[in-house]
């Protein structure tokens, strides 16, 4: 017993302590949190690895073959006295040559650009991941600070109702009030505690969704934000024809451009030449053989052709991929751009009319009570106040994510602008 009352102080000053450092903690604001999502993920080295992967083999591609060594052994007798002798036989020779295949500068210039450009598709496709990971990160952050948001509302009107329930008790024991009223503003309370509790579980599930991309700063109070004025898109089909994910499929489309000098190259073979030195015996004269060679294609029609035909038509579809692409990005765009407006419309409803009528609602429901009015229309009023205030918070919170869904269709550049520390 002894022990356990000496450990309590210490254990008590140390909650205090990891109170107090939580408290003291740096907010997390919406930009720092991306930042440390683009700091922390691992697709963007990947695809970094990916270019510099392509431009090591544009490098190696631009290179002829290596030359290739050949040693050997001809007419070697395996029949009479001179049978396996290398040297007493004239035609017998030890053979040592090289031969270099000499391919044409045009095909090995091909073959390099083709992983040039898939070079440059990599890189398109990393500044994408690193759009999206902004992106994801950012509506993660969203969806925690305002099931924050919601908790803490929740709560406040809890209070609020909690006293609803202490005057109808008091009522009933003064005689003016009913049991009725009373098991009303129970049911009330309860109701409250359970979407509380399910607002507090939500909290929890949006905190380890943004610990995903964050790690553990997302155990810190966030700096609440509120989107500012979207900024005038001008031509959304000509700013979203520079999106990374369309530059990628464009890159695509200018490796298989690539790959189609490259198969119209191959129509034409390239020569070999070989040089080999044959030494004989001792009381025979050396001899030097030089080999040019080339491939007979017979049947250029049927393969080379056919292959050239095969690559233009892969380049045709990713070229009617990223219109298809292009065409897709842009009905988003003008479909967020809309959901954004009528959110923005619908905001300005609440705070002009609908959350001033609900608030009215409650103080005359009020006041109607302490005159001897009816306690559940206390409650009603509350209830419908409660739900009000949850549905301004859910279009806040679709406006912003409309805000960052139109910044990573933009690439980023002037689609939403930020400003810390305000609140709704």
């Amino acid at each position: 017993m002894s022990r356990s009352i000496s450990i309590a102080p210490l254990a008590t000053l140390a909650a205090l302590l990891l109170s107090a450092g939580a408290a003291l903690a740096q907010p997390l604001s919406l930009a720092e949190a991306q930042e440390l999502a683009v700091q922390r993920s691992r697709q963007l080295p990947a695809q970094a690895a990916a270019a510099s992967a392509a431009r090591e083999r544009a490098v190696a591609a631009g290179q002829r073959p290596d030359p290739v060594l050949r040693l050997g052994i001809s007419n070697l007798l395996i029949e009479g006295p001179d049978r396996f002798s290398l040297t007493r036989e004239g035609m017998t020779m030890r053979n040592i040559g090289v031969m270099q295949e000499l391919t044409r500068g045009d095909k090995l210039a091909a073959r390099s650009r083709r992983y040039e450009q898939e070079a440059l598709a990599a890189e398109a496709m990393q500044d994408g991941a690193r759009l999206m990971v902004r992106r994801d990160a950012g509506l993660a952050w969203l969806d925690l600070l305002y099931a924050q948001r919601a908790v803490e509302g929740m709560r406040q009107q809890q209070a609020e109702t909690r006293l609803q329930l202490e005057g109808a008790l008091a009522s009933l024991r003064g005689g003016r009030g009913t049991q009725a009223e009373v098991v009303a503003a129970q049911q009330a309370s309860a109701q409250l505690d359970d979407r509380i509790e399910e607002g507090t579980r939500e909290v929890q599930a949006a905190r380890a969704a943004l610990a995903r991309w964050v790690g553990e700063p997302a155990d810190r109070p966030l700096l609440a934000a509120l989107p500012a004025p979207l900024a005038e898109p001008g031509d959304l089909a000509q700013r979203i024809a520079a999106h990374p994910q369309l530059r990628a499929l464009h890159g695509q489309e200018a490796v298989a451009e690539a790959e189609v000098a490259m198969a119209a190259s191959e129509r034409r073979g390239d020569w070999s030449v070989e040089l080999m030195y044959s030494q004989r015996g001792s009381q025979f004269g050396d001899m030097v053989s030089l080999t040019l060679s080339r491939p007979l294609q017979l049947n250029r029609g049927a393969r080379q052709d056919r292959e050239v035909a095969a690559k233009r038509a892969d380049a045709e579809r990713l070229r009617e991929e990223r219109e298809e692409a292009r065409r897709g990005l842009v009905a988003e765009a003008q479909a967020l751009l809309a959901t954004w407006q009528g959110v923005r419309n619908r905001l300005q409803l609440h705070d002009t009319r609908l959350l001033p009528l609900a608030s009215d609602r409650i103080q005359a429901s009020l006041a109607a009570y302490r005159g001897g009015g009816m306690l559940a229309s206390v409650l009603e009023a509350r209830r419908g106040y409660i739900e009000t205030h949850l549905e301004r918070l859910r279009l806040e919170r679709d406006a912003g994510r409309a805000l960052l869904q139109l910044e990573y269709l933009l690439g980023g550049h002037d689609a939403a602008t930020i400003q810390e520390g305000a609140r709704p």
